[in-house]
């Protein structure tokens, strides 16, 4: 990831870097935070986490959510989802694909909303968990699934 961070959406006071941002996702992520909380474990602590990420990120830089179905190692389908973002100056960040660990690949991705799977509030508790260790204001009108 690169240091600089993405132009500034309008009404932005202050950004976080990307690597700022995705360190403090990464710190907030949790069984918490996981739309797979029986099989999360802190050895692979992005697993369902892309979601919930992918609205944070979006609502701090804006963009869009790119989702795809997961394939297997051997190109099947799965019945897994994964998102990630389209930043607005068109590049993409994917903070939670190294939970994928046995080979798996995505399929094209669609231009889509997350389903927040779980409970329902997760996305809230990474944003307000993000907040605090930036000391930024995340606008909660942009965190929530459109």
């Amino acid at each position: 990831m690169s240091d600089a961070p993405p132009p500034e959406p309008e009404g932005s006071s202050h950004q976080p870097t990307l690597d700022a941002l995705e360190e403090a996702l990464r710190a907030s992520w949790d069984r918490d935070t996981s739309d797979d909380p029986d099989r999360w474990t802190p050895e692979n602590p992005a697993l369902g986490q892309c979601a919930v990420s992918a609205l944070v990120i979006r609502a701090v830089y804006g963009g869009e959510i790119l989702i795809a179905t997961v394939l297997d190692r051997h190109g099947e389908r799965t019945p897994d989802g994964h998102a990630w973002n389209r930043l607005p100056d068109g590049k993409e960040v994917d903070i939670s694909f190294d939970q994928f660990l046995d080979g798996e690949q995505l399929a094209t991705p669609l231009v889509t909303e997350p389903v927040i799977a779980g409970d329902p509030h997760r996305h809230r508790l990474l944003a307000r968990r993000v907040e605090e260790r930036l000391g930024i204001e995340i606008d909660r009108s942009r965190i929530d699934p459109r």
